[in-house]
């Protein structure tokens, strides 16, 4: 079984703009701001369409559902969700200060746990996430900033540069500041509750929903300012979580990279040029599915980096 790739799904983001167009060749529809692309979802809102091969014109859900003992391993449920969410974000301006609900009360708020990790592919301008909650802030001290509106302060900000990447598990705080093209590697979920976002009015001209008691619920205010991981000249592990792990791995031009079939299925995220071994060249910044049924060997033509997804077919 071939390496699966997908069409992009391209999402109208009112913090969006065109980036995805300018740094990664994407043609994106009209001129509207677009602010995400969902690269590989299996969701009911938003199914990844297969882009070429044997699978061409199918779903990852029709996929799963004939093929999930080839494209996950033996023991996968052909009617469970794919567990994973791959997007670039373009952060043209600051995203709304959010949380993701834990796993132990997403139920009873409604929602879906969703933990995260940013990897920072390009910045531009005073380029920053923000993360974590300021050592000492308790939650009322957070509510009575809330009312005054002047959380600002009481989330660590941290300076961004191409190669960070930063773990962002459920219940901690974050937005992500204008200046960054990002890769996310997420669990499948789009439950996003809004804490605050900065007197911002949505692309209706309205102010955007914001959900305060479910965003008091979610945030972990033991949380202190998180470490950004530098991984611009090192192959590393990004993460190791029960969701997922991640793994950073720099390619030399003309050095291949293999994984052996029968393991476990993987996302390969490319942020520059890769080939196939004796098939032609892949644009910029495909993130595609390695089945688990077959090997797969891969050759940069220049320097590449490679975010490797691993251990979530659980």
């Amino acid at each position: 079984m071939d390496p699966i790739f997908f069409t992009p799904i391209y999402q109208e983001r009112v913090w969006g703009g065109r980036r995805l167009q300018s740094s990664l060749g994407r043609s994106l529809p009209s001129s509207k701001p677009i602010g995400e692309s969902w690269e590989i979802v299996d969701r009911p809102e938003a199914n990844s369409i297969v882009s070429s091969g044997e699978f061409a014109g199918l779903s990852l859900r029709q996929i799963l559902g004939a093929h999930s003992d080839q494209v996950m391993g033996p023991n996968y449920p052909a009617n469970k969700p794919f567990p994973i969410l791959v997007k670039w974000l373009d952060c043209q301006e600051r995203l709304s200060l959010q949380v993701h609900p834990p796993a132990s009360i997403a139920p009873s708020l409604g929602g879906e746990p969703k933990t995260e990790n940013w990897f920072v592919v390009e910045t531009w301008g005073d380029s920053a996430v923000l993360a974590g909650i300021q050592s000492g802030v308790s939650r009322q001290s957070f509510e009575a900033a809330l009312r005054q509106q002047a959380l600002e302060p009481l989330v660590p900000r941290l300076p961004t540069q191409p190669g960070d990447s930063l773990f962002v598990p459920s219940g901690r705080l974050h937005a992500i500041d204008g200046g960054n093209l990002i890769l996310e590697i997420q669990q499948n979920s789009d439950t996003t509750y809004r804490v605050y976002d900065w007197g911002r009015v949505g692309l209706d001209g309205q102010p955007r929903q914001l959900h305060i008691e479910e965003s008091l619920a979610s945030i972990d205010f033991a949380d202190e300012a998180p470490h950004l991981i530098h991984a611009a000249n090192q192959s590393t592990t990004l993460v190791d979580a029960a969701e997922f792990s991640l793994l950073c791995r720099h390619i030399q031009s003309g050095a291949s990279i293999s994984f052996p079939a029968f393991e476990q299925p993987r996302i390969l995220s490319v942020t520059k040029a890769l080939c196939y071994i004796k098939t032609p060249c892949y644009p910029k910044a495909p993130n595609v599915l390695l089945p688990f049924c077959a090997s797969h060997t891969f050759s940069a033509t220049e320097q590449t980096t490679l975010l490797i997804t691993e251990r979530f077919a659980q």
